[in-house]
């Protein structure tokens, strides 16, 4: 298993991690350049120079979708009466099989303040929220406790480094749902609301939080901008080995020899990274599928392994990269219990909103229980199928029907044999069917 040795030139979000995996406080972090692109930054630039600084370097979304960062910020409104506007942190890790934002936070707290500092000053937001995931703890107390250091020393607060900029930032705990990665339903539930998703237009950027100017970002979105900031867009793009640019949190789960998370390059294979990072499966099992990031991703297979972790790559083998953390399946596992575990979690984190996602996914969800316990009928391969197609993009109010069945789909391409064998064979002999458009019995046969 190949062992990183972290640079800032080639791992800017992870260079000063400890080895004892201890969180890196204040003293440690200034005493490593902590705060000093900020500083720069706040004192050499405007706020518009910062966006198309952002814009220019091509960073995109980390938390699965991918948009561009630059070009997300320029929505925001130039009108400078606008005064009340917010900057918000996503950071609602609930997707399955996702922990990169989780190990940012809890160690490294500092350098998404300063990410949110120099953002929100791009952004000429007062106010920021990260808005945690109730289960992380740590990450929360990290987080608190980095955010009152800076306060003591004048890095959060009012006329930040003299120029007359204030940020206050305040972390806040969500409930556990998983529909708060949503970014409406997630102001929503930050007002006080009910987590649902929000109908768009309007858009956050022009009436977001309260009814005000809005910006949401991912966690490790916002830790790559002090490094954007400190070194430049040049620096940026050549780390890359794709068009994507810069460096993304990548990692394997499953059973393999070494699950975990590291800061890669855009660019290399998901077969390197489950070989020589994750160290292959663990011995007596075979590699079965892989979904590139996290449970709501395309499952793929062997043949896909090779293809380099971008987004244009994934996307064109009928996946998404997502957040880049895949999940290994190995040759132990059915594939449909795996889905049907899958379907369990997004039935039940629906918001209930709009009917398709509400009465689909438990829909599916009972046909997948009954495959599973082979009581399955002749005809559910297809119903599913046709929920798939009622669940899929554009079909629903907000993403969460989408990439609920997305790998109930792929799974059903790779793998339909082992659906079919969930069928009752007992069905076609005893039970009514279709030949040719004609309803016929089994008796008659």
């Amino acid at each position: 298993m190949r062992q990183i040795k972290r640079t800032p030139d080639m791992h800017p979000l992870t260079w000063r991690m400890r080895k004892d995996q201890q969180p890196v406080f204040l003293k440690e972090y200034t005493n490593t350049n902590g705060y000093s692109s900020a500083e720069q930054t706040l004192k050499s630039m405007t706020s518009e120079q910062v966006v198309e600084l952002v814009k220019e370097s091509g960073l995109r979304g980390r938390g699965g979708a991918g948009f561009p960062t630059g070009l997300k910020w320029s929505l925001m409104p130039k009108d400078a009466s606008r005064k009340t506007r917010y900057l918000l942190c996503n950071a609602d890790e609930m997707e399955p099989g996702t922990y990169k934002d989780r190990l940012l936070m809890e160690q490294m707290p500092h350098q998404l303040i300063e990410g949110m500092l120099i953002s929100a000053y791009a952004l000429k937001a007062s106010r920021a929220y990260i808005f945690l995931r109730g289960e992380y703890i740590e990450a929360a107390v990290n987080l608190r406790r980095a955010i009152l250091e800076a306060q003591e020393v004048g890095l959060l607060g009012n006329d930040i480094f003299g120029t007359n900029f204030n940020l206050d930032i305040v972390v806040h705990t969500g409930a556990g749902r998983y529909i708060c990665g949503e970014e409406t339903a997630l102001m929503n539930s930050l007002e006080g609301r009910r987590a649902n998703p929000r109908s768009k237009p309007p858009f956050p950027s022009s009436i977001g939080l309260w009814g005000k100017p809005t910006c949401i970002n991912n966690v490790e979105t916002l830790s790559n901008i002090p490094a954007i900031c400190a070194n430049g867009t040049k620096w940026y793009k050549g780390i890359s080995k794709s068009m994507d640019t810069g460096t993304k949190m990548m990692g394997f789960s499953g059973q393999v020899k070494n699950p975990g998370v590291w800061e890669l390059p855009f660019g290399v294979t998901a077969r390197e990274i489950l070989d020589e990072y994750a160290g292959g499966m663990k011995s007596g099992l075979r590699f079965k599928a892989w979904q590139p990031g996290g449970a709501s991703t395309e499952f793929l297979t062997n043949q896909h392994l090779d293809i380099p972790m971008e987004f244009a790559s994934i996307s064109k083998v009928g996946s998404r990269l997502g957040t880049a953390l895949a999940i290994a399946v190995d040759h132990t596992i059915s594939m449909v219990s795996l889905v049907s575990n899958i379907e369990a979690f997004f039935s039940r984190e629906s918001c209930g909103w709009c009917t398709p996602c509400r009465e689909g996914l438990p829909w599916s969800l009972k046909i997948l229980r009954s495959l599973e316990y082979h009581q399955g009928q002749v005809g559910d391969l297809e119903t599913l199928l046709d929920l798939c197609r009622n669940l899929g993009p554009g079909r629903t109010f907000c993403a969460h029907a989408p990439g609920a069945v997305a790998p109930l789909q792929s799974a059903m391409k790779y793998f339909r044999e082992e659906f079919e064998a969930g069928i009752q064979c007992s069905n076609l002999n005893s039970h009514s069917y279709v030949i040719h458009g004609i309803q016929s019995n089994s008796s008659d046969v």
